[in-house]
C-alpha cells in the first residue's frame, strides 16, 4: 500500500507522519501584518538542510516572501535555501544567535531561485544518502573513531559538508585526501555534538511531540541529574535518556520552578516526634505542598500524608520540647444539629393523592335475576 497525505508542515506516509525538513527551528513571524520598510531591514533568514540557517543581505531589494527559494552567496559558488523569514524580527535574531555584520562576513542574496538552479539542487541532494555510506565506509578503514552522522550538499553541487561526532580530537586530514578523491567535491569537516545530530535527524520524543532540539530549541545547556533528583523523578536511565541518548533537555524547562518551590519546604533530614512515636520523612508532593512520612527510616511503614502548615506546626512544637498525640490535628467543632418542625395548618405531603377505589364487581342487568327465576321456577316444579 503506498499513499501520501500532506497537510500543511505534516506528511503522513506508510512509514509515519514525517516533518518536512525545511520547517525544523521554524520562526513565528508576529510582525507579518505590519507594514515595515523593505531598506530599513535588508537582511533575511535562510534555511538550508535540517537545522543550518544563515542570514544574508538582500542587497538587490528583491521582493521575496516566505517560502521562496533563493540562491545565495556560498563560497565557492552558490548555494540554495528557502527564504524563513525577513522584517525587524531578522534583527532580533541575529542578536540572538551573536550575528554582527560588523564583525561577521556578510553574504548576499543572487536571485530568485530559477529551475535550473532547482535541478542542479536536486540532483546534489539525491547524492547525500549515498555519499554519508560510502564516507562511514571510509572512516572505518581509515581506523578513525568518529561517526559521520549527515552529509549535506551545497546547492551547486561543488562542495558537500560532513557532519560527524568524536569523543576525542581526530586528526582527519588522510580522510579529506580520500573523500576529496572519491566524490570530486570541496570537503568541509564539521564536528557535532549528540544532542545535534538528534535536532538534525529529527524524531519523536516520549511524549508523543517532535524533538524540541529540531522544532525550536538552538541553544544546548548541560543537564546534570541533579535535575531529575529536585523534581523527585525516577532515577531510571531509560526514561531520563533521549534520542541522542543523553539527558533530556526538557529536564531543565521546570527545575527552575520546583527550587523555588522548594525553599518553603523544611529540610527531609527533620524527623516529626509524636506521642506515638517518631516519623521520618518519606516522599513529598512539591506543587500540592504535601509531606508524606513513615513511621520507618526508609521503608513505607504507617504512611500519613501532611499539609505543609501542619508540618511546620510540629517541628514548632518539637523545637519547644512538645509533642502532639498523633500527625493529625484532632479538631473538635460542636455541631449543633439542625430539626425541621411542621407548621401549623400543614398537612402531610400526600394529602392530596386520591384513595384508590376497590374494584367492586356488580352483575349485569337482567342477566344474573334472569338466571335466579329460572332456577326457582325449575325448583317449584321439582317440588310439584
Amino acid at each position: 500500500m503506498d499513499y501520501t497525505l500532506e497537510k500543511g508542515n505534516c506528511r503522513i506516509t506508510v512509514n509515519g507522519c514525517r516533518k518536512n525538513s525545511n520547517q525544523m527551528l521554524s520562526v513565528h513571524d508576529w510582525l507579518a501584518d505590519i507594514t515595515v520598510d523593505r531598506e530599513s531591514c535588508q537582511y533575511i533568514e535562510v534555511q538550508f538542510k535540517n537545522t543550518r540557517k544563515g542570514f544574508y543581505l538582500n542587497s538587490n531589494n528583491l521582493q521575496l516572501e516566505k517560502g521562496d527559494l533563493v540562491a545565495v552567496e556560498s563560497n565557492p559558488g552558490h548555494d540554495i535555501g528557502t527564504v524563513t523569514l525577513q522584517g525587524y524580527l531578522v534583527a532580533l535574531q541575529m542578536k540572538k544567535n551573536g550575528f554582527d555584520p560588523q564583525k561577521n562576513e556578510v553574504k548576499r542574496v543572487y536571485r530568485k531561485a530559477k529551475q535550473a538552479d532547482l535541478d542542479k539542487w536536486e540532483e546534489s541532494k539525491a547524492k547525500e544518502h549515498d555519499a554519508m555510506l560510502r564516507s562511514r565506509k571510509i572512516a572505518q578503514d581509515l581506523h578513525l573513531d568518529m561517526k559521520i552522522g549527515d552529509v549535506e550538499y551545497q546547492g551547486d553541487g561543488n562542495r558537500a559538508i560532513f557532519y560527524y561526532i568524536a569523543d576525542q580530537r581526530v586528526d582527519f586530514r588522510e580522510l579529506i585526501k580520500v573523500l576529496a578523491d572519491t566524490f570530486h567535491v570541496r570537503i568541509e569537516m564539521k564536528q557535532i555534538g549528540a544532542r545535534q545530530e538528534a535536532g538534525r535527524i529529527g524524531g519523536t520524543g516520549p511524549c508523543g511531540r517532535e524533538l524540541c532540539c529540531s522544532t525550536f530549541l538552538s541553544s544546548f545547556s548541560s543537564v546534570g541529574t541533579n535535575a531529575a533528583r529536585i523534581q523527585d523523578l525516577s532515577m531510571n536511565p531509560q526514561k531520563l535518556a533521549g534520542q541522542c541518548a543523553k539527558l533530556k533537555c526538557c529536564l531543565n524547562f521546570e527545575v527552575d520552578n520546583y527550587v523555588e518551590a522548594l525553599k518553603e519546604f523544611p529540610s527531609k533530614d527533620i524527623h516529626l516526634e509524636t506521642g506515638a512515636g517518631t516519623y521520618y520523612f518519606f516522599k513529598l508532593d512539591t506543587f500540592a505542598r504535601k509531606m508524606t512520612y513513615s513511621s520507618a527510616p526508609n521503608f513505607p511503614k504507617d504512611l500519613v500524608e501532611l499539609s505543609l502548615d501542619r508540618v511546620k506546626e510540629i517541628i514548632a512544637m518539637n523545637k519547644d520540647g512538645k509533642k502532639p498525640d498523633s500527625l493529625n490535628a484532632q479538631i473538635q467543632t460542636n455541631v449543633q444539629s439542625v430539626g425541621f418542625a411542621t407548621a401549623v395548618g400543614e398537612g402531610s405531603l400526600t394529602r392530596f393523592d386520591k384513595k384508590k377505589k376497590k374494584n367492586k364487581k356488580f352483575p349485569r342487568q337482567g342477566t344474573t335475576k334472569g338466571n335466579e327465576k329460572s332456577t326457582s321456577n325449575q325448583g317449584d316444579n321439582d317440588e310439584a
